[in-house]
């Protein structure tokens, strides 16, 4: 394997966000890109890429947004249209309250406090081209034809590398798509049952500590 394509928040760290070091000493003596893959922000992304000491090379927005390294161009690969016209619909029905809404270029993150089921349902209804993707941390309204795969495709591409020349690590919904491209899987110990099911490998560890684990692991094999 040539790359490594790994989430951030439930991944690399806990369920209260804190980072585990294990895993940021694992991701740093590899010899390969490593891509930070999000569905948080690009500035978000790129701060954690520079404080563990990766190339800056980033999926954002759960693949609205990559960029190829810190002084590479970014990409944005849609808009936000549709993702809006989607929050104002909800917004007559829920009290939504929309998160990081300055830095996003591409889809609607939102706190998960409300109804997601029945969003969904509204939203199967209104014609709008968007899905609603649970992270675990916030609830993203992105464009359907957007996800971690694409992004991944998009990086993929830049950096001259077939998607099946990575190895991709998460832990929920929003990276199954990543999951469906990477040559090599692995989800943590705390992944959503579907991305263990997909899974290469699944780790006995949890958030970080599977990380590490996965990374010793299957080094001397692929990275």
């Amino acid at each position: 394997m040539k790359a490594l394509a790994i989430d951030i928040d439930g991944t690399i760290t806990d369920d209260k966000r804190r980072i585990n070091c294990r895993a940021i000493e694992a991701i740093r003596g590899l010899k390969i890109p490593v891509i930070l893959a999000t569905g948080n922000t690009v500035c978000f992304a790129l701060t954690t890429a520079k404080l563990i000491g990766t190339d800056g090379i980033v999926i954002a927005e759960n693949g609205g947004v990559v960029k190829a390294g810190y002084d590479a161009k970014e990409c944005v690969l849609c808009d936000g249209t549709e993702c809006e016209k989607a929050f104002e619909l909800l917004s007559k029905h829920f009290d939504l309250e929309k998160l990081d809404a300055e830095y996003r270029k591409t889809d609607v993150a939102l706190r998960r406090n409300f109804d997601l089921s029945r969003a969904r349902e509204m939203l199967s209804k209104s014609g709008l081209n968007v899905d609603l993707v649970d992270s675990g941390f916030a609830v993203h309204i992105k464009n359907k034809h957007i996800n971690k795969g694409i992004g991944l495709k998009k990086v993929a591409e830049l950096l001259g590398l077939s998607t099946q020349d990575a190895v991709a690590i998460g832990d929920s919904e929003n990276d199954i798509e990543m999951f469906n491209v990477a040559g090599f899987k692995v989800a943590v110990g705390n992944a959503d049952p579907r991305l263990k099911q997909m899974a290469s490998l699944v780790t006995k560890g949890k958030y970080g500590a599977g990380v590490a684990e996965a990374i010793e692991t299957i080094e001397g094999s692929f990275l």
